[in-house]
């Protein structure tokens, strides 16, 4: 089977300045994956012609395919056009067919087509023209030998449409893809670090090339990729069957579900199993533990105790905060999060800010802890950043969390 690499550049300066989301490489990616094409590199660039051809060079040199996004707009900033036909070579030739093409979609829109529009009908010499019946960018396909040059625009709806119904078929004839299939399975561990489930997991399967495994850490949580490619789906699915197969008997007491699943709907899932109630304690923090489970509750109908405290004025009525700007954060989390819970129907998690602000700085004094208790066992941990700060947010929920699901299978095990 020939393998075929692409490489997806998108391009607009608003992406690198983080004012948007680049969701069109992702689609794009996942796309190519289902017709069988590796995809070993994504890149942002912005609205410079000069880098953008230095960015289509390199990629050609190391892919067949090259898919470019965005920039095919109308304005000064637009660029991708005159970029492509610098990177390969190729004068800008004008079609007034294209141009009357455009003239007819804003005829169709009730909207006046203005000047700079026709600066849109501008392509490089020979490219193929991609239809567009759903907006005004035109598209278009430079092709040298084996290695293609497809320029698709940056407006997802768009974009969407025509990889799919233009450039996936394109794909398929000129490199004969036929039946090729990537395909993948995502197993999701918690309660152990990325370099133990690493290990765990044994140099025969990480190493191996088809199907391969990869694993990405998350908070509180690690992905076990499977990808498997080949011409038979059937053949496909049985083959990472067999690695999970193969993971499962190596990691399995860790993998609470696959894909799509989430971590707060697997606790949710077993403290409804185990007739277990769960209390939540949220002192001068956000929701970050309650706004992740809570939800759960009206589904898997567990029972589930939330309190929350705010201002440091109440704070001083609780037993063990009074001396919170100068004591042991993570020694008052343990002893308010084993409160209570001696009688192993109960879990408790208990997360506590020195003080509601938003600072995410390291320090090396505690600015937020958080401890988990259930039937016996106690986990806790101290964090230098506050409790309303953004690494609270991505932290703290998930790792209770994690760390709760991971105390109930232990358990089980007693």
């Amino acid at each position: 089977m020939k393998e075929i690499n692409a490489e997806i550049i998108a391009i607009g300066t608003e992406l690198l300045l983080g004012e948007i989301t680049d969701t069109n490489s992702v689609f794009m990616a996942r796309a190519l994956r289902d017709l069988g094409v590796n995809v070993y590199y994504m890149t942002s660039v912005g609205d410079n012609r000069a880098r953008i051809a230095r960015a289509l060079e390199l990629a050609l040199e190391r892919s067949q395919v090259v898919i470019t996004c965005g920039g095919l707009g109308p304005t000064v900033d637009d660029m991708t056009r005159d970029a492509v036909a610098l990177a390969t070579g190729r004068p800008l030739e004008f079609s007034q067919e294209l141009l009357d093409r455009i003239a007819e979609r804003f005829e169709g829109f009730r909207v006046k087509m203005t000047a700079n529009n026709r600066q849109q009908a501008f392509v490089p010499e020979g490219a193929l023209v991609i239809d567009n019946p759903v907006g005004t960018a035109p598209c278009f396909v430079v092709e040298m030998g084996d290695k293609v040059v497809i320029s698709l625009p940056g407006v997802p709806r768009e974009m969407k449409f025509l990889f799919t119904e233009r450039v996936a078929s394109y794909l398929r004839e000129k490199y004969l893809l036929g039946g090729a299939v990537i395909k993948a399975r995502v197993l999701k561990a918690a309660g152990i670090g990325e370099s133990l489930l690493d290990e765990a997991i044994g140099r025969d399967l990480l190493e191996a090339s088809n199907p391969t495994v990869g694993l990405a850490a998350h908070s509180g949580q690690v992905d076990i990729r499977i990808t498997a490619k080949g011409d038979v789906t059937e053949e496909i699915d049985a083959s990472i069957a067999e690695v999970e197969r193969i993971i499962r008997s190596r990691v399995g007491d860790y993998l609470f579900g696959v894909d799509e699943d989430r971590l707060e709907s697997a606790v949710a899932s077993d403290l409804m199993a185990r007739g277990l109630t769960l209390n939540i304690l949220e002192i001068n923090v956000p929701p970050l533990v309650s706004q992740l489970i809570a939800p759960e509750q009206a589904i898997y109908n567990f029972e589930l105790g939330i309190d929350r405290v705010d201002g440091t004025d109440t704070l001083a009525n609780i037993e063990m905060l009074n001396e919170i700007t100068s004591g042991d954060l993570r020694k008052m989390v343990e002893q308010l999060s084993s409160e209570g819970v001696n009688e192993g129907n109960a879990a408790r998690i208990v997360v506590l800010g020195r003080e509601n602000a938003s600072g995410d700085h390291a320090d090396s004094v505690a600015q937020s802890a958080l401890a988990v208790s259930f039937g016996g066992r106690l986990a806790s941990r101290s964090y230098g950043f506050a409790g309303a700060s953004e690494s609270a947010k991505q932290f703290i929920g998930t790792w209770a969390l994690s760390t709760l699901w991971r105390m109930m299978r232990e358990n089980d095990a007693v």
